[in-house]
């Protein structure tokens, strides 16, 4: 639901060249793991946004079992050069996002752009 991916985005956040990877600790007491995909449209059409939130599945299929946060909530957003890269770099990015997040390591949150209305 929308509000999972906003809360999600106060949460942990790991930028890679082909995605940004956010996790927020649900702290619910479910170990389960949850995992969301988002490509805005300054991507590409839709046809490109749903070829590249594919290939962010096949990555969270393959990685997030043995590499996620359990009872956390994990986000991929989609960025523009993600598409171009090969599914080994993507593979590598987010091994290396997940262990970023795993050691506590975040970068700061993006700033709101001033002038923009809170939604």
């Amino acid at each position: 639901m929308r509000r999972d991916f906003l809360a999600a985005n106060a949460g942990r956040r790991a930028p890679m060249p082909g995605f940004v990877l956010l996790v927020r600790d649900r702290e619910d007491g479910d170990p389960a793991m949850r995992v969301g995909f988002t490509v805005t449209k300054k991507v590409g059409n839709a046809v490109v946004r749903n070829r590249m939130k594919r290939r962010l599945r096949a990555l969270a299929r393959e990685l997030l079992p043995a590499g996620g946060i359990r009872g956390a909530d994990h986000v991929l957003i989609g960025r523009d050069g993600g598409i171009e890269r090969d599914h080994a770099a993507l593979k590598a990015e987010l091994a290396k996002a997940l262990a970023k997040i795993g050691r506590g390591e975040s970068a700061p949150s993006r700033p709101r752009h001033p002038g923009k209305p809170k939604r």
